[in-house]
C-alpha cells in the first residue's frame, strides 16, 4: 500500500486560555474587604468564581484576564490590600470551548472501521490550544464520525505541528487508540520526514541523540536541555545547494518540535522556521518540514501498513531548487 504521510509528537496537554468569543466571557468584580486583605490574588479569584479550578484561574491571570485597580495583574501570588478593586474575565475552560464538531474537508488516504490515515495540510492545527480553539483537526474528526466524541482527544494519538504537512494516523475505536498509543510508545510506528535546513550538513548520515524539554528562556519553544526527555533523530543529507541542505529525517522518538529542535541545535535550523532561527528562502513561507512516510501494523489485524505522501506544492517547489530527487 502506497499512499501518504507521517506524525510528530505524542498528544500534548491544553495550554492556558487566551482567546475566545467576546459573548462567551462573563466579567466579575469585587472590592477587597478585610477578609481578603493580604490574600493572594489567585485565592481571591477562587472566592469570586468558586465554580472554576484554581489552576484555571491562574491561567486567566497569566493570560491577562485579571485586573487590580484597573491595571492588568499577571502575578498569581500578588498580595492584595483592602479597598482595591478586582476584576476577572471568566473565560470558559479550554475543554468546554474545544470539543465541538465542525464539518471540514479531510484529506483521507485510508480509512476502515478501526482507523484513518490523514494527509494534513500545512496551516491546520491538530489539537485545540491557546489562540486556536476551533477549526482544528479534532473539531473535524468530531464531525466526521460519531464515535470520535467518545474517544480521548477524538482518537488523535500523535500530532504534527500546525505548519508541518504530512501523514497522521487517527484511531476510530478505543481498542485501536490504545493499540496505536502502545505502538508509538514501543517505537513500532515508523516515521520519516523531508526537511530543508540552513547550511551544509557535515556528513551524509548522522544521528542526533539529545534530550528535549521546555526552553527555560522561552515557554513557546523547546530546547535541548539536560533535564529533557530522551530524543533521537536520524538525519540523511540527500543534497545541498546554495547554503541549503535537503534531508530525510527518521524519528525514533516523538518529542514536541523534535526535528526542528535537533537540527537547530546543530546550527541547521529549518528554512522559514522563525521560532528556531530559520530564515525564509526558496519561496516557502512556513517551516520546511513534510511528514512523508508512515508505516505501522494495523491495530486489529496486525497487517503491515505503509503510506507515502507526496509533498505539497510549496514544499515541492522549494525542494526542487535544492535537489532533483522526488519528494
Amino acid at each position: 500500500m502506497n499512499l501518504d504521510q507521517t506524525p510528530d509528537a505524542p498528544v500534548a496537554e491544553f495550554d492556558s486560555p487566551d482567546e475566545t468569543d467576546a459573548e462567551a466571557i462573563e466579567a466579575r468584580e469585587r472590592v477587597v474587604d478585610a477578609v481578603l486583605h493580604g490574600e493572594r490574588l489567585d485565592k481571591a479569584l477562587v472566592s469570586m468564581a468558586p465554580e472554576f479550578s484554581r489552576s484555571h484561574l491562574q491561567g486567566l491571570i497569566d493570560g491577562g484576564h485579571a485586573w487590580v485597580d484597573g491595571e492588568p495583574a499577571r502575578v498569581a501570588s500578588r498580595r492584595l490590600r483592602a479597598g482595591q478593586k478586582l476584576k476577572v474575565e471568566l473565560v470558559p475552560t479550554a475543554e468546554s470551548r474545544a470539543f465541538r464538531a465542525e464539518p471540514m474537508p479531510l484529506a483521507i488516504v485510508f480509512e476502515d472501521e478501526h482507523l484513518m490515515v490523514i494527509d494534513k495540510p500545512a496551516g491546520l492545527v491538530v489539537h485545540p490550544a491557546a489562540g486556536n480553539w476551533s477549526g482544528t483537526l479534532l473539531n473535524g474528526l468530531l464531525a466526521h464520525h460519531a464515535a470520535a466524541g467518545t474517544l480521548p482527544r477524538a482518537g488523535i494519538v500523535h500530532r504534527l505541528d500546525k505548519d508541518t504537512s504530512g501523514l497522521m494516523v487517527v484511531g476510530k475505536t478505543l481498542p485501536a487508540v490504545t493499540a496505536l498509543v502502545r505502538s508509538i510508545a514501543a517505537r513500532e510506528v515508523h516515521r520519516q520526514y523531508l526537511a530543508l535546513c540552513h547550511g551544509q550538513l557535515r556528513s551524509t548520515e548522522m544521528t542526533i541523540e539529545a534530550p528535549i524539554g521546555r526552553d527555560p528562556q522561552a515557554r513557546v519553544r523547546m530546547a535541548v536541555v539536560p533535564s529533557g526527555k530522551p530524543a533521537r533523530t536520524d538525519v540523511e543529507c540527500l543534497a545541498a545547494r546554495d547554503g541549503v541542505s535537503a534531508a530525510r529525517c527518521t524519528l525514533h522518538t516523538g518529542r514536541t518540535h523534535q526535528i526542528r529542535v535537533h537540527l537547530a541545535s546543530r546550527g541547521h535550523a529549518l528554512v522559514a522556521d522563525a521560532l528556531y532561527g530559520g530564515r525564509p528562502l526558496l519561496g516557502i513561507a512556513r517551516q520546511a518540514l513534510h511528514a512523508t512516510r508512515l508505516s505501522f501494523a494495523h491495530p486489529a489485524s496486525g497487517a503491515p501498513l505503509d503510506f507515502h505522501a507526496p509533498a505539497p506544492d510549496d514544499f515541492s517547489r522549494a525542494w526542487q531548487q535544492v535537489t532533483d530527487l522526488p519528494c
